[in-house]
């Protein structure tokens, strides 16, 4: 279930608890900061709700950047329910929303349009233009108008916060490893199977082709992947993630074969998790020096997900 922080809570969800972050990634420090929001609702008898924003505030102020985002809105609403979460809450970062001060965002809407009961941050959030909200600022706030505030320090792993720049950093250096354990759960992208030039079924190798649209561009090359179907079959498989310099024009896809499977996946919407870098991309001389090298792949990636 999901609600939009432009118009009010159904009354059955006022006086809720509510984790407020971006939460992109849904990483071990938004985890703990989601835990404690459902710990304190399930206390209280209270909804728990957890909010994000979309889109981010960074595709706002810097509409040009290259795409980052490690999680759609769906990903996120799973990932907040599985979390414990009643609901997830969507702030859509606008002109409306960058205008508006601290002190309105806690009054108007944090507890006049949505009657949050008490929120728990991050205690490095910021909020309200130009960032002029902080934790303490929050707390001031919410204070005068009855509104609770908790606040949850940084998760360190290998003595280093835990942080969606962290992973982004990682996944652009093939380490879908480390980005995996920050997540606790791999990186994944969802999109929708189209039909391509149908190269990789002439040769033996039949590939779903995804477009990966807004998502993170994790370092171009071949990995060893899982896939998740709409019916929830899980398949293992082998990807290539890049342009197909091989091939001309190049196209960027993300295209993986899964093994041992012969169904038709065109219009489906499927999720293709990163378990590990094989190797880069490379350009081959010939479709046969190609098919060679794909078996090889193919062969590493089975070794590579036995235990998976």
């Amino acid at each position: 279930m999901r609600f939009d922080a432009r118009h009010p809570l159904p009354d059955a969800f006022r006086g809720a608890i509510i984790a407020l972050g971006n939460f992109d990634g849904f990483h071990l420090g938004h985890q703990a900061v989601a835990g404690a929001a459902v710990e304190w609702a399930r206390a209280e008898g209270r909804p728990a709700i957890i909010a994000t924003f979309d889109p981010h505030p960074v595709r706002h102020f810097q509409p040009d950047t290259a795409p980052f985002r490690l999680t759609t809105l769906d990903q996120r609403e799973e990932l907040f329910l599985a979390a414990g979460a009643d609901a997830m809450l969507i702030f859509h970062f606008d002109h409306d929303l960058a205008n508006t001060t601290a002190a309105e965002f806690v009054c108007d809407l944090l507890v006049g349009r949505l009657g949050a009961a008490g929120v728990v941050t991050g205690d490095d959030f910021t909020f309200g233009k130009g960032r002029g909200g902080n934790v303490g600022v929050l707390t001031e706030l919410g204070r005068e108008l009855g509104l609770r505030t908790r606040q949850v320090g940084p998760v360190l792993v290998g003595g280093e916060v835990v942080s969606s720049s962290r992973i982004r950093e990682a996944l652009e250096e093939g380490d879908c490893v480390t980005a995996g354990r920050l997540m606790t759960r791999p990186y994944a992208i969802r999109g929708i199977v189209q039909h391509g030039d149908k190269v990789g079924r002439t040769i033996g190798f039949p590939t779903a082709n995804l477009v990966i649209r807004n998502y993170l561009r994790p370092r171009y090359g071949i990995y060893a992947v899982t896939g998740r179907l709409a019916d929830g079959t899980r398949l293992k498989g082998a990807a290539n993630m890049g342009v197909r310099p091989t091939f001309n024009p190049p196209k960027e896809l993300l295209e993986p074969h899964f093994f041992d499977f012969s169904g038709d996946l065109y219009g489906q919407e499927i999720e293709v998790a990163f378990h590990y870098f094989l190797r880069g991309e490379w350009k081959f001389d010939s479709l046969d020096a190609m098919m060679v090298q794909i078996g090889k792949d193919c062969e590493e990636a089975r070794r590579l997900l036995e235990g998976v």
